[in-house]
């Protein structure tokens, strides 16, 4: 489909790389709908206990989409459903994974770029990271499932501010603020990640999954709390083999060996 998007599963580690560097990582058309493919890859494959998405090139994350195709692609009200569709399809995959997703940050994390990284669980940034959402001085509106992401993310007041104001923030105030989980130096990112990343590998598939399905679910209103669904998460831990491995693991003072299952 495209070569802009790479692909790759290490130790348990699934790679989402953005490959666009000369447009700072800006979104295809072509991109989005690869992107869409991988994660649901990732997400079937049961060697894959983490995702990690970064940007290639050491500049940005992601610039979110791909301006220069505007004309073509979205110059019709058919063309931007479609347009709508694919892209959302690349966000939403990314936000509804069943595993846990670490946006991998490096340079400017800007506009559609902020939405991809807020889809994600946890977000962890080298130093030199630049954030911002320009919506403001475009004239345009943030789409209200990349409002609702980054809100969850940093809170309401916050979220007004950084949409209100169109302001940059450094990766000292993204991690003030909530935005960020972790900031480290640029040396030092790519292997934290990687450490950070096989910490949550090494824990109970089954339990991380349940997490992350809850923890989402519990975020929306409670008329909206799926309770059944919730309770099959639970259920599905407690009578699992991963569970009595890890007890027994936690007896007998060892490192568990899960399985997923």
């Amino acid at each position: 489909m495209t070569d802009k998007i790479l692909s790759e599963v290490t130790n348990g580690i699934g790679w989402i790389i953005y490959n666009n560097p000369e447009r700072r990582n800006a979104v295809s058309l072509a991109m989005a709908e690869k992107v869409t493919q991988i994660i649901s890859d990732h997400s079937e494959n049961e060697a894959v206990r983490v995702v990690v998405i970064r940007g290639e090139g050491g500049k940005s994350f992601v610039a979110g989409q791909d301006i220069s195709e505007f004309e073509e692609l979205r110059s019709t009200p058919d063309g931007i459903k479609r347009y709508e569709r694919i892209t959302n399809g690349m966000y939403d995959g990314v936000r509804h994974c069943p595993k846990p997703v670490i946006a991998m940050i490096e340079g400017y994390c800007m506009g559609g770029g902020m939405a991809l990284a807020c889809a994600c669980d946890i977000r962890i940034c080298s130093d030199n990271s630049v954030f911002a959402i320009p919506a403001g001085r475009l004239g345009i509106s943030y789409r209200p499932n990349f409002t609702r992401w980054i809100l969850e993310t940093v809170g309401g007041p916050t979220t007004k501010e950084i949409l209100f104001t169109a302001r940059r923030y450094d990766a000292a105030e993204a991690l003030q603020i909530g935005l960020v989980n972790r900031v480290t130096s640029v040396d030092e990112l790519d292997g934290y990640v990687r450490e950070y990343a096989n910490s949550i590998a090494q824990n109970a598939p089954l339990s991380i999954r349940a997490s992350k399905r809850i923890t989402n679910t519990v975020a929306n209103s409670a008329s909206e709390w799926d309770h059944d669904a919730m309770q099959e998460f639970i259920d599905a831990c407690s009578n699992s083999d991963d569970y009595t491995e890890g007890r027994r693991a936690f007896m007998e003072k060892r490192t568990p060996n899960f399985k997923g299952k």
